[in-house]
């Protein structure tokens, strides 16, 4: 036994090593799991590494800043520069390919729009409330109008961290801005200050009854506990995955999410496709108007688009009856924050820009844009983009990627697997401990200020005083290489509906003014 202890601790460092080696060597050869393994034993290994860090290696080594999906170096820059209050400006010109497909051009007057000292944005340079009072056409009981065009979208506690939620929550509430729940459920972390649209899909989540369906006791309990609650919203689909249900395991149900969501501790629950508290679009509409009249707040519908039909039929009921949505939120194909297979998130539903095109022509043909309130949810959440946004119709962007990115997201891409490394889409107590709530709602205000007050800007430098004025000949997008730009009345066919609009002080004297003015 002694020659044994002392040939080990004679052995030298490497041949420690070379042992280990070794071990892993015919672990490799035994094993069957993993081909390239067994075929190149150690050396394979090298592969599996290589490919797991891929992503990191392209993003910070390999991609240039216009070339990354979903957002580039560039994009994503911009928004953590604006969130920190730092110099996001760019030097030298820009560096993106004007001549590009569907790239955007603002077309600016020759007198840019002058405000004099007494202004609105003179005192506030970044207050910009949205032009039109949500629930204003319906006579709801509590309209709102929401105090800021750039809002917080649809994400969830239980998709996001509890300080993630915490911090935009606060975030908002400084910004003068709206927080959209999400599915989840109205959570702790929702109830910080900030003006929130209650958001619920087909799992009910929040207003859950015992069998799976829709409560409205729930719903009416909900909205008279809290009256920050400004706005419901009914999911349809979303833009990461129309049409596709979901099941929430039961291992990620918690004490907590189980009471925040009405369900049971460790058993999957599942949001199936369809909704069961209503089946066709007659049904739908009568769904929407029992909920404005029992909580007397506005309700809108959120919705990927396709097919136009039943939006259509829709339409066609409204026009008879004078009821409906007081909102429509249009999310885009390309929208990313739920996770989905990639048959979904890359061929499911029409691209933003597209999708609303569509569907906005379709109700201002019927005479009904004007007492809708268009949200747009895209990857809107840049200046020139939401210019765009305005000029096709929409009254109020939502953000998710671009808010996440402020409060520190790093574009990982593991949002699906609970190992955020940013804290923000996990549930993992050790990498939520990251965040900060206090430095980070900050950072989420910043961002939606410096977006406003450079949003006016734009929208001053094409002569107008607020951007709900932008019409589809002010903005020029790239189509093709014979007629390298057109406006987007004719590349959409269409012309937006005037927005009914006196002066940014009526916006701020308004009774139903959100936010905390």
């Amino acid at each position: 036994m002694d020659i044994f202890i002392n040939a080990i601790t004679s052995m030298s460092w490497w041949m420690w090593i070379l042992i280990i080696l070794v071990i892993i060597a015919m672990r490799d050869i035994i094993q069957r799991r993993h081909t390239i393994s067994h075929n190149f034993p150690i050396v394979g290994h090298f592969r599996y590494m290589l490919e797991k860090i891929g992503p990191e290696l392209r993003q910070y080594l390999v991609a240039n800043n216009r070339e990354e999906l979903p957002f580039n170096r560039i994009e994503r820059g911009w928004v953590y520069a604006s969130s920190k209050n730092e110099n996001n400006y760019e030097g030298f010109g820009t560096d993106r390919d004007i001549y590009a497909h569907q790239h955007i051009f603002i077309n600016n007057a020759m007198m840019p729009y002058q405000i004099d000292e007494n202004h609105p944005n003179s005192i506030d340079h970044c207050f910009l409330p949205c032009a039109k009072v949500i629930g204003a056409f319906h006579k709801r009981k509590k309209p709102y109008r929401p105090a800021s065009v750039i809002n917080v979208s649809a994400m969830s506690f239980g998709s996001l961290s509890a300080k993630a939620v915490e911090s935009m929550n606060k975030g908002v509430k400084m910004a003068h801005a709206y927080h959209n729940t999400g599915e989840g459920g109205l959570s702790p972390y929702h109830r910080n200050g900030g003006d929130v649209i209650f958001h619920f899909g087909t799992g009910y989540f929040g207003v859950r009854a015992n069998d799976g369906g829709f409560s409205m006791e729930k719903l009416i309990n909900l909205v008279e506990e809290n009256p920050f609650i400004r706005a419901i919203e009914v999911k349809l689909s979303q833009g990461a995955k129309p049409g596709k249900g979901g099941v929430l395991p039961g291992a990620k149900i918690t004490p907590e999410i189980a009471e925040i969501r009405g369900v049971e501790v460790g058993k999957d629950v599942l949001s199936p496709p369809n909704h069961k508290a209503f089946s066709n679009v007659p049904d739908m509409v009568d769904f929407i108007e029992k909920i404005a009249e029992a909580t007397g707040l506005p309700v809108g519908i959120k919705a990927a688009i396709g097919k136009l039909e039943q939006w259509e039929e829709l339409a066609d009921i409204m026009v008879a009856t004078g009821k409906g949505p007081d909102f429509i939120t249009v999310d885009g194909g390309e929208g990313g924050t739920g996770a989905a297979p990639p048959s979904f998130a890359d061929h499911v539903s029409l691209p933003w820009v597209y999708g609303f095109g569509d569907l906005y022509k379709l109700f201002k043909n019927k005479g009904l844009s004007e007492r809708i309130v268009f949200i747009g949810s895209g990857k809107l959440g840049f200046p020139a983009k939401a210019a765009m946004a305005f000029a096709m119709g929409a009254d109020v962007i939502n953000v998710a990627r671009e808010a996440m990115m402020s409060i520190g997201c790093i574009q990982a891409q593991v949002c699906h697997t609970n190992k955020c490394p940013s804290g923000v889409a996990t549930q993992s107590k050790w990498l939520q401990n990251g965040i900060d709530p206090t430095l980070k709602s900050v950072r989420l205000a910043q961002y939606f200020k410096t977006f406003r007050k450079e949003f006016i800007e734009i929208t001053h430098a094409a002569g107008y005083e607020h951007p709900c004025q932008f019409t589809m000949d002010d903005i020029e997008v790239n189509v093709d290489d014979h007629n390298l730009s057109k406006e987007l009345s004719s590349t959409y066919q269409y012309h937006k509906t005037k927005v009914p609009f006196t002066s940014m002080q009526d916006l701020k004297n308004c009774m139903h003014l959100g936010g905390n003015y």
